[in-house]
């Protein structure tokens, strides 16, 4: 397998990252779609749709902001801060923007109960569908691992054996969206955990991950994407401590 992976289209040749990237938003979206057509909750549609658009501008502004200050010093000495900012991103600050975008707006509307649990599995799955490509780039995009000497290194398109940390990361959300639908049979829970359950397990991941990545060390060996992976586990641990007795298995 040669890195990066292309397709060819129309007669010319186009990465095939930003093709399962695409692919996975509008599956993600078509499944949330589906989702809500089951939903028993009568709610306006006009809500419905700030929060929306709410969720995907945080997640826009979040997914860049994080993504951009994973390196301050190359921030700081860009010719061009907005190309910038707009060329780097990461999955990290788009969950935790859009998490923020939504719980604003809720507060804006008055809307107490939560909206996330419809949008797991389609995360889960968008997700999925986007590291397909995320790996098939190698080494090409800073989605790839350190050199290691397990079993489990693969030459990413540099001749050196690395952590395909993007298998990894699919491998996960596979196990998580497993044992999510057993949660969800097998108990009775509180609006809203669901989702919880899915950020604390994504971000706890992610702050592991990332140290078997190359990275820039913010402070105590953490970079900023992990930082504010601990702020979000801190934040959802929080919640569920709170809503625990609400959590009950079902017979």
């Amino acid at each position: 397998m040669e890195f990066p992976v292309t397709l060819h289209i129309l007669g010319k040749e186009v990465l095939l990252h930003p093709v399962t990237e695409s692919l996975g938003i509008f599956i993600g979206m078509r499944y949330y779609t589906f989702a809500k057509r089951k939903d028993k909750e009568k709610f306006s549609s006009v809500n419905s749709l700030l929060i929306l658009i709410a969720a995907t501008l945080g997640a826009l502004l979040g997914s860049h902001i994080i993504g951009s200050l994973e390196r301050p010093y190359d921030l700081m000495k860009a010719e061009n801060v907005w190309m910038y900012i707009w060329l780097n991103n990461t999955i990290v600050g788009g969950l935790a923007g859009g998490l923020i975008g939504v719980e604003l707006m809720k507060k804006i509307i008055g809307k107490k109960e939560s909206t996330g649990d419809k949008m797991v599995y389609p995360l889960i799955t968008a997700m999925f569908i986007g590291r397909i490509g995320c790996f098939c780039t190698g080494i090409y995009e800073e989605t790839y691992g350190l050199p290691t000497r397990s079993m489990f290194g693969m030459d990413l398109g540099d001749h050196i054996s690395r952590h395909p940390v993007a298998l990894y990361e699919m491998f996960f959300l596979l196990i998580v969206f497993i044992a999510l639908k057993y949660f969800q049979k097998n108990y009775t829970y509180r609006s809203g955990a669901l989702f919880q359950l899915f950020m604390l397990s994504y971000f706890s991941f992610r702050f592991i991950l990332d140290f078997i990545k190359p990275k820039f060390n913010i402070i105590l060996n953490l970079s900023t994407i992990q930082i504010v992976c601990l702020l979000v586990i801190i934040y959802y641990i929080y919640l569920l401590k709170k809503n625990n007795h609400e959590i009950i298995r079902s017979r």
